[in-house]
């Protein structure tokens, strides 16, 4: 059988501030092709990794890996122009520039390039508003006249601007009602099949867990202690990992979840 290729590859990343230690010898392979899901309680260092996956920190210890291209490899800053190009990133709150008009906001990241025409950076503007649902009346909006579910969905055509093999989404769902929280799931998912995405993502959702993760890994004491599927971590005896599910099975039974099969978590016993 034919090894995932790994399109990030964290080996032995240890990260320091201080004396406050957040990881230890942490070891992570994200598989192309695959939805990875980083879950752990708060303060457990999700962000902090994933900020360092982007190289946006640097780790105290150990080296990650993107496209094959190491942070601290000493050509890393000549291929960092097209390590970003090949990777887009929904932020938590959509963060949109409040000064720029939607349309404006998804050219950026075009407009960056220096390469292509305004009549083309146009077209390609229009063509990924319209992959998320975004109709051209909303292109020359301000942010602060947009819906919630609205700036996500801008946010995301910004970072599919490019076409990007990599796609990391931190907490994609928050804020947003169950309604629009499953619309946007289902947008995510037509996306990655169309785009043939690798996707990042940290949530605390469990309809997004569940509907979008093909593999889960799981931070606890400063580590990843587990990776694997949802049935295979859910199964994995850990303090931590008993507790998040158990919280979640409180919050089914308040909001039915699970009379929908394909949102049916399996219990750690």
């Amino acid at each position: 059988m034919t090894k995932p290729e790994c399109i990030i590859e964290i080996e032995a990343l240890h990260t320091r501030f201080g004396n406050h230690i957040v990881h230890r010898n942490i070891n992570l392979c994200v598989h192309r092709g695959e939805i990875l899901t980083l879950i752990g309680g708060s303060g457990s260092g999700k962000t902090t990794l994933l900020r360092q996956i982007l190289g946006l920190e640097k780790p105290s210890q150990g080296s990650v890996k993107i496209f094959g291209a190491t942070h601290t490899d000493s050509n890393f800053n000549l291929q960092r122009k097209s390590i970003r190009s090949r990777s887009g990133v929904l932020f938590q709150q959509g963060a949109l520039f409040s000064a720029l008009t939607v349309f404006d906001n998804v050219a950026l990241p075009l407009r960056e390039l220096h390469m292509l025409s305004e009549n083309m950076i146009r077209d390609l503007v229009m063509i990924k508003l319209d992959m998320v649902a975004i109709e051209a009346e909303h292109a020359s909006k301000m942010p602060s006249a947009l819906s919630g579910g609205m700036i996500k969905r801008v946010a995301l055509a910004r970072a599919l601007a490019l076409d990007p093999e990599l796609l990391f989404l931190d907490e994609p769902t928050a804020g947003l009602d169950p309604e629009l929280s499953a619309s946007f799931v289902e947008l995510i998912l037509t996306l990655r099949s169309e785009m043939d995405l690798t996707i990042v993502m940290v949530t605390h959702d469990l309809d997004t867990l569940v509907a979008l993760s093909d593999r889960i890994a799981v931070l606890a004491d400063q580590q990843v202690v587990t990776t694997g599927t949802l049935d295979e971590i859910c199964h994995f005896q850990h303090p931590f990992i008993t507790s998040y599910f158990k919280s979640i099975r409180h919050q089914s039974d308040q909001k039915n979840y699970l009379e929908q099969p394909w949102k049916t978590v399996p219990m750690p016993s």
